[in-house]
């Protein structure tokens, strides 16, 4: 069975966003998170916050932009 050339854009981009859902899943686990977590702060906010705010918002905007890119 043969994708049409308007179903392979979709398909990639499905690949890209299983791809960034894993490496989040990733970069908020144990590991990264035992990295940043001590009793250090950044303008009186804990690291800890500050790494998964930055994931987060990292997350969010990536994922934006892959879900409203045109290819």
């Amino acid at each position: 069975m043969s994708i049409s050339p308007q179903e392979r854009p979709e398909q990639r981009r499905g690949q890209r966003l299983l791809f960034v859902s894993l490496l989040f899943a990733v970069l908020l686990n144990f590991p990264f998170l035992a990295v940043f977590d001590h009793h250090m702060l950044l303008g009186g906010v804990p690291v800890l916050y500050l790494y998964v705010l930055l994931i987060w918002a990292t997350l969010v905007l990536l994922t934006g932009w892959l879900v409203r890119a045109k290819n």
